[in-house]
């Protein structure tokens, strides 16, 4: 499919016009174009940041979506909601996301796949259709599906403007002393190991707001907030200030009495405009069984 427009105010960088031109399109979606050299103006290849001039003709070749390759599987999830436009899903434990290197069955989209084949956004190409955002595969809790592609870019810029409100609960080795506090430390690849993400001084920018729950003798719980979604943020703040979350083999030596395995981090709440109707909507997820029944001898154990 090929869209034409005439440019009739200059003096703007080539991917901010194309987002203005097209709502339809997402910032990650003009990029690829861009690279792809689907995008000419006045017939030739421009760069990003091409300004463009007024009465310049931009064109723009879109792709038509291809069929996803991934296989349906009958897996049972949590759907906590579901309607024309978005799933929430209560992930469990130990269930990655989308499909990837050593992972190709038994995902979440996969399962998703099944539930709604037909009615997924395809912005995200074809390994993640539907997946606006991720949560690490030892976190539970609340992620939400796109079932088209209009909602799809509407909650990515959510998350990109940052005007989605993600909460979580962790139980931490330690006990933290401030009730309140904000971790700003910046993240990026660890250069002692690069499968690991740490706080370095050349990283990206990362909040991270913690707020004590509950005390125990040698734990605590925590509920948390964050401004800025870097890979393992939660995870590596955490470890960086002395209070690794319980089971966390990368950010800690994972010991702890209850033999848990994986970090002990729930995404508990997300709080988001609805990409149809505008209004504010706010869906929680349970804490797994297993979660409940540790809080409940920690504090048997008092």
């Amino acid at each position: 499919m090929i869209k034409k427009y005439c440019i009739e105010v200059g003096g703007i960088r080539l991917d901010k016009m194309l987002s203005q031109l097209d709502k339809d399109i997402s910032r990650m979606m003009i990029q690829k174009l861009i690279d792809k050299n689907k995008v000419l103006v006045n017939g030739k290849i421009e760069k990003p940041s091409y300004k463009v001039n007024k009465n310049d003709i931009i064109t723009i070749e879109i792709e038509e979506p291809q069929e996803s390759k991934i296989v349906a599987e009958e897996i049972p999830i949590n759907i906590i909601y579901e309607d024309n436009d978005i799933v929430i899903v209560n992930k469990e434990k130990g269930m990655v996301v989308h499909p990837g290197n050593g992972n190709t069955s038994g995902t979440l989209v996969n399962a998703i796949m099944a539930k709604c084949k037909d009615s997924l956004s395809g912005i995200g190409g074809e390994i993640r259709p539907g997946i606006v955002h991720r949560i690490d595969k030892d976190t539970s809790g609340v992620i939400i599906i796109a079932k088209n592609d209009k909602a799809h870019i509407n909650i990515s810029n959510q998350i990109k403007q940052h005007l989605t409100q993600k909460t979580y609960l962790a139980l931490v080795r330690g006990v933290v002393k401030e009730n309140e506090a904000t971790i700003d430390m910046p993240i990026g690849r660890s250069t002692k190991d690069r499968k690991k993400m740490a706080v370095v001084k050349n990283g990206k920018n990362a909040v991270t707001h913690i707020k004590v729950l509950k005390r125990y003798k040698e734990n605590t719980l925590l509920e948390i907030n964050i401004e800025t979604g870097r890979t393992h943020q939660i995870r590596v703040h955490l470890a960086e200030i002395g209070y690794p979350i319980v089971g966390d083999y990368t950010y800690s030596n994972g010991k702890n009495k209850f033999g848990v395995e994986g970090q002990m981090l729930h995404a508990y709440k997300i709080k988001f405009k609805h990409p149809s109707t505008n209004k504010t909507v706010e869906f929680t997820a349970d804490l797994p069984e297993y979660f409940k029944e540790i809080l409940k001898k920690l504090s048997e154990e008092e």
